[in-house]
Formats: C-alpha cells, sequence, structure tokens
C-alpha cells in the first residue's frame, strides 16, 4: 500500500511515518511547510505526485484557546482542509483517515463516549474537529474513517507527560487539576491503531472508531503516575480544581471515550494507559533535554 501522511512534522505524525516504515510500507510524510492543507491546488499536486492508497490527515489546528478568538482560522484548517483532502481522494480513488478528538463531545457524561454518541462540542476547537469530521463523511462515505484520540503525549513534541518529567526535576511540588478525567494516550498506540486500519477502510470499515488507550484518570492521577515512574515521591504533586488554571476554552470535565467498534471490529485491545505510559516515559525522557 501507498500512504500519504499529512502534519508529518507532529507528534503523531511523525510517529504514524515510523510505525508504517517499521512495517515495511511505503509511506510519504509531508509537514505544514511542504504541504498546506487548506489549499487545493497544493492537495491536488501532492495526491497526483505521489498516488496514495490511503491518506491519513494529521494536520490540524490544534491551539485550543487561540480558536476561542480565532475560530475562522481554525475552521480553515480543521474543517476546510479535510474537506478539500477528501474531494482529492474522490478524485483520485483514495481512502482517508481523518484525526479528531474527544473535544467534539461536551465533556458532562458520567459514562464512556460511544461511537456513535451525539456530539454536542462546547469550544471553538471541539466545532471545527467536528466539522472536519462530517466533512469527511459526507464526501467521501464509503472510504473514510474518522479516528478520535484524546490526551495525546509522545516522544516528539511537546505533552502534559514531558512537562511534568521536566518539572519534577526543577520543583518541590506541583499543582495539578483532578476534577477532570480521561483517556491518557500514547500516540505511538494510536499510529499502531491507524496502521492496523488503513487497509480495512472503504472495505470492511467506515465511519468512527475510538483510538485512546483504556481505563481513565485525572491530570493528577496522570501526574502522579509520572512522578512514581521516576523515581520520585507522588505526594509532591498536589491535586487543584480546574479555576486554578482558568483558560479561554473551558476543559471537558469528562473524556473518557468507549471502544466498542474497536472489539466488533476484532482489532486489538486498547492497552491500559498505566501499560502504555510505563513503556513511553524512558523514551521520552531519553528525548527531553536535560
Amino acid at each position: 500500500m501507498r500512504w500519504l501522511v499529512t502534519g508529518a512534522g507532529g507528534m503523531l505524525g511523525r510517529d504514524l511515518v515510523e510505525e508504517l516504515r517499521t512495517r515495511d510500507e511505503q509511506v510519504t510524510g509531508l509537514d505544514r511547510p511542504a504541504l498546506d492543507i487548506t489549499a487545493p491546488d497544493a492537495v491536488d499536486r501532492a495526491l497526483a505526485a505521489h498516488h496514495p492508497d490511503v491518506v491519513v490527515n494529521c494536520a490540524a489546528y490544534t491551539a485550543v484557546d487561540d480558536a476561542e478568538q480565532d475560530e475562522e482560522s481554525a475552521l480553515r484548517v480543521n474543517g476546510d482542509g479535510p474537506r478539500i483532502l477528501a474531494r482529492a481522494c474522490v478524485a483520485y480513488e483514495a481512502r482517508l483517515i481523518q484525526v479528531s478528538t474527544d473535544y467534539v463531545f461536551a465533556g458532562d457524561a458520567r459514562t464512556p463516549y460511544a461511537e456513535d454518541a451525539a456530539p454536542d462540542p462546547r469550544t471553538a476547537y471541539g466545532r471545527t474537529k467536528l466539522a472536519g469530521e462530517r466533512a469527511v463523511l459526507d464526501e467521501l462515505p464509503d472510504a473514510s474513517a474518522v479516528v478520535r484520540a484524546a490526551w495525546l503525549y509522545g516522544v516528539h513534541g511537546r505533552s502534559f507527560v514531558r512537562t511534568m518529567t521536566e518539572l519534577e526535576a526543577r520543583r518541590d511540588t506541583v499543582d495539578v487539576v483532578d476534577d477532570q478525567r480521561g483517556q491518557p494516550t500514547w500516540s505511538a498506540d494510536v499510529a499502531a491503531t491507524i496502521a492496523d486500519l488503513g487497509p480495512r477502510v472503504g472495505r470492511d470499515m467506515t465511519g468512527v472508531l475510538h483510538a485512546t488507550n483504556s481505563g481513565e484518570a485525572s491530570w493528577y492521577d496522570l501526574a502522579r503516575e509520572v512522578f512514581r515512574l521516576l523515581g520520585a515521591d507522588p505526594d509532591r504533586v498536589r491535586p487543584v480544581t480546574s479555576e486554578a488554571f482558568a483558560r479561554p476554552a473551558p476543559r471537558p470535565a469528562y473524556s473518557v471515550l468507549a471502544h466498542g467498534r474497536r472489539q466488533r471490529l476484532g482489532l486489538a485491545r486498547a492497552r491500559d494507559w498505566r501499560t502504555a505510559l510505563h513503556e513511553a516515559l524512558p523514551r521520552i525522557r531519553k528525548e527531553t533535554p536535560s
């Protein structure tokens, strides 16, 4: 198979390119300078040049707070970009996997959100990502999939986990929010899921799939686990409410995603977030500047 990965300079994009190469797949990764997904002519040239069987869109406007003041810019990348990609995929008979987010939900549930739960985004970022989901599924209903991830961390780029490893070395105590719950998810695991899914899109799978790690935690729980794995005292992490870190875009209080579709498709079971973190953290520390 021939793969084309947009947003290949980001955390997930880099992991996906690496994962596909380990599987001896033919993959081209294009970062933002190499491909602006909001430019139809550039997208057309990219697909004409590489003739991909599968396109994975990891490109996104991810500045959640900035989007509250500039939703138009976020929508251009998160909504218009996926539609442009989808239309090009129709023209070149390629399949498309769109990466999305837990922010498409309201975040006020008490049980995990199923793939078919009604979206109700409460932020500009969530609204624009939902627009991208709908654009892809509308334009390419028989040859596309939406893969939702959440609470991502990875070896490449900034993340909450990397920040905690840095703060553990610099501060006696760290205050961390304890009233938001979700699924800490290693980007490498999402990349593996996408690689597994690609050959099936448009054949026995279309629509939405949740690709988070399993289990759930608060940011406070995650920080304590990072400290524990570092050999530090977890009690140095102190719980606070979201009010202590007020931001322009409200964070979902509950972002746990269900994995029913994954089970029905017979994909590998999502591993527990602690297991993934235990494997990922040494690699993250190795790449963290001292």
